[in-house]
């Protein structure tokens, strides 16, 4: 019997063309509520006292009790990794990393620019120095966790469809090199502020798979209830190819291949 939530040949055209994948009841809502309560212990608020929510935004460290484990492990989202990545080409991850909690706030919460999240060149102190090329170095897939309900009010993560084009254009001519995060930042990001945006919402257990190159930012939040999710890379066992004798490229090449042919 057809499993309904497996990914189709539709689903991989459309994270080609978009840049991003919405994999529904990835992981189930019963790890959310165990892995929020973990969450909330360390937040320094109380989940039924707004008083106590003093920051627009709180980091919390990096994650891998078993609820976080277990989430980032379902056979579901294994089955989208090997779809989009290719089988044997990515790393199981050990847990969820960290967590911006972001809390109901009128103050801007400071972190809110369009950004696509580069992966090495990590060692310098100065964000706007680290770097991404055209070969994905240090990331498969940039993944958004969703460890509760997220509305349209509720700071979901902005994207800039079909962004991942973009970047993959600017990117070519720098080679192994490639460019850093300033450097993306002067030109708009390869001129991708004319590209539709969509929201990351959906109930706790949804997971946004996107593009390593996709264009997307943080923004306040108008709502009333914190949003907690995570937005782990999942990693490479190796650098994107971009030149495969046996054509066996998997859709994250393929997407670039097709922005480069443009």
């Amino acid at each position: 019997m057809p499993n309904p939530d497996a990914v189709g040949p539709a689903d991989i055209d459309r994270f080609i063309r978009d840049g991003f994948l919405r994999l529904d009841n990835a992981f189930p809502r019963e790890l959310a509520d165990r892995a929020r309560a973990i969450l909330w212990r360390d937040v320094g608020g109380a989940p039924d006292d707004p008083a106590t929510w003093t920051r627009p935004v709180v980091r919390l460290g990096h994650y891998d009790q078993p609820p976080f484990r277990e989430a980032a492990n379902t056979p579901a989202l294994h089955a989208a990794f090997d779809a989009l990545v290719g089988e044997g080409r990515w790393l199981p991850r050990g847990g969820l990393g960290t967590f911006p909690v972001r809390f109901p706030s009128p103050d801007d919460p400071g972190d809110a620019g369009w950004h696509i999240d580069v992966s090495f060149g990590t060692e310098s102190p100065d964000f706007m120095q680290w770097r991404a090329n055209i070969f994905s170095r240090g990331r498969a897939l940039l993944m958004l966790f969703l460890f509760s309900d997220v509305g349209g009010d509720d700071a979901p993560t902005r994207i800039r469809v079909g962004s991942h084009h973009d970047i993959a254009r600017r990117l070519a001519p720098a080679g192994e090199d490639g460019l850093t995060l300033g450097e993306l930042a002067a030109d708009g990001f390869g001129g991708s502020a004319h590209r539709p945006e969509a929201l990351a919402t959906g109930p706790a257990g949804t997971v946004y798979l996107c593009h390593p190159f996709l264009v997307h930012a943080a923004q306040p939040h108008r709502g009333t209830t914190p949003r907690f999710m995570a937005q782990p890379p999942l990693l490479p066992r190796e650098p994107l190819r971009l030149e495969r004798e046996d054509g066996g490229y998997s859709p994250v090449e393929r997407a670039v291949r097709l922005a480069l042919s443009a």
